[in-house]
């Protein structure tokens, strides 16, 4: 096929340079001599024009992206025969593929990732509302123009909904390093399918290399089908537990767990990619542009900072620096009151667009399931009454908790009547303990464990102030547990001065 360099097709596109190959047809960069504008031509290869089967793949791929419209879709430009060769003409995308630049990068930004995701998810979106699915989301088929943007391509294998018998019965299309376990087991498959290999692709973004290692093609697409993807935060331990939820959604082998559709399942990417901006405090590479974009949703959740831009924030500092010299001027400083704990004397500033939710002062119980049932709970209301320096403590345990036979101890906070908490923050004088938050619906309060509650967020209590992400789905919980699994270094208990729960600011 290389001697096919230097030709014109249909005495309108030179083939300039081949720049991919496949089993069934060659891509070039070309020449667009009428409209002096490059291109990329995918030519059929000649063997497979005498395949009705495969010359009607090639086809419907033309008809299946010419009529999709989205920025994140490499588009049709034209289509073709030359010598009983047929082609597809593409729009030229100048760049790398995400493949590329994850091999030349590593781990990409956890943001990065993010905002990728989202743009491939949004592409998938365009595809799957004309009952399209791609069937081979990988990033091999995914450019990365000049400026940073996503593109999906190659619709090669992709098929319609609407179309049939164009498949043989259990062949397995598509890469088994992304593939969904539906179609490893060469199950009829939709767009959920799609979104499986999505979410293999944001793993290998946030970890640079794919889940699952074999000798054969056959041996990583069974471990798709009978193993989960390994721990993302275990991995890499910054990213938040929002972020590994999303993942884990996408990548549930259960098709009823996993998203149904790609809107609901960018909505919540979207979420994430602001918070892990807000987590940061800025934005990197692709994120920068992607977060322009976002609903106002979820730009609540952005610093407001990021949200405005400079004339607005020095307008809004002028008014600042006004106000203040009013405010020395009269000496009048207003007292801050809130209603039950309130916002109190914390050190830490709460996250933009978050505010501390307000419990009452008995709010706090200790929890002990696996023990007699009482851990200091004379202290307890120590841990939400906003002074840094009471605390509640755990008991001592000169072997630690695993020595006396307990997986935890903890303290919950009754968050009455419910709340859809995003974030916890733990204030202790000893960090270096692990801890895992859990929810448990309104009513009463779970007496065993881990019955009755769910997970929501949790690592270890790494600093003086630790604030944790909490993903609760949406649902709103009553009580909210700090359940500790391991102390810190050297130490034989756990300590601490206050928790806070924080909610969204209503719009």
């Amino acid at each position: 096929m290389s001697t096919l360099v230097g030709t014109q097709l249909s005495g309108r596109y030179r083939l300039d340079a081949q720049i991919g190959a496949g089993g069934m047809s060659t891509v070039y960069k070309a020449f667009d001599v009428n409209l002096e504008r490059p291109v990329a031509i995918k030519l059929l290869h000649r063997e497979m024009s005498s395949d009705s089967d495969q010359l009607e793949r090639f086809r419907r791929e033309a008809r299946a992206v010419a009529q999709l419209s989205s920025p994140h879709i490499v588009g049709v430009i034209d289509t073709g025969e030359d010598a009983n060769r047929p082609y597809i003409v593409f729009e030229y995308v100048e760049g790398e593929t995400l493949k590329d630049r994850i091999r030349r990068l590593g781990r990409l930004p956890v943001d990065e990732s993010l905002a990728y995701a989202i743009e491939i998810a949004r592409a998938l979106g365009s595809a799957h509302v004309h009952q399209i699915v791609h069937r081979d989301v990988k990033p091999q088929n995914v450019l990365i123009d000049p400026e940073g943007s996503a593109k999906v391509t190659d619709f090669g294998i992709a098929r319609s909904l609407r179309d049939d018998g164009l498949t043989a019965d259990g062949r397995v299309l598509g890469t088994t390093d992304y593939v969904s376990p539906e179609q490893a087991l060469g199950h009829d498959v939709d767009g959920q399918s799609d979104i499986y290999s999505l979410g293999v692709v944001l793993y290998e973004m946030l970890t640079g290399d794919v889940p699952f290692g074999g000798e054969n093609q056959i041996a990583v697409a069974m471990k798709h089908v009978r193993e989960d993807l390994p721990d993302i935060q275990r991995i890499r331990p910054e990213v938040s537990a929002t972020t590994a939820a999303v993942l884990d959604r996408m990548t549930d082998k259960d098709l009823e767990h996993r998203y149904h559709d790609v809107p609901s399942l960018i909505a919540d990417l979207e979420d994430a990619l602001a918070l892990e901006a807000a987590r940061q405090g800025t934005s990197t590479g692709e994120a920068t542009a992607v977060i322009r974009t976002l609903p106002a949703r979820a730009r609540r959740r952005l610093p407001f900072r990021m949200r405005h831009s400079l004339p607005v924030l020095g307008i809004i500092g002028l008014i600042a620096v006004a106000v203040a010299i009013v405010l020395i001027a009269s000496h009048e400083v207003a007292p801050r009151v809130e209603r039950g704990t309130g916002p109190g004397r914390v050190e830490q500033p709460t996250p933009e667009g978050t505010r501390i939710v307000s419990v009452k002062r008995t709010a706090a119980k200790d929890f002990d399931p696996l023990g007699d049932g009482e851990e200091h709970s004379e202290t307890a209301a120590l841990a939400v009454d906003r002074d840094a320096g009471t605390m509640w403590t755990t008991e001592t345990y000169p072997d630690g908790l695993a020595g006396a036979g307990k997986d935890g101890v903890g303290i919950y906070i009754d968050a009455k009547p419910k709340v859809d908490a995003v974030g916890i923050d733990i204030q202790t004088p000893t960090p270096g303990f692990k801890a895992s938050i859990y929810a448990a619906p309104p009513g009463a309060a779970p007496t065993t464990f881990p019955d009755g509650w769910t997970k929501v967020g949790g690592g270890t209590v790494s600093s003086t102030n630790k604030h944790f992400d909490l993903d609760t789905g949406g649902v709103s919980y009553r009580y909210y547990l700090v359940w500790i699994t391991e102390f810190g270094p050297g130490a034989d208990k756990a300590e601490i001065s206050e928790i806070r729960l924080l909610q969204e600011v209503p719009a």
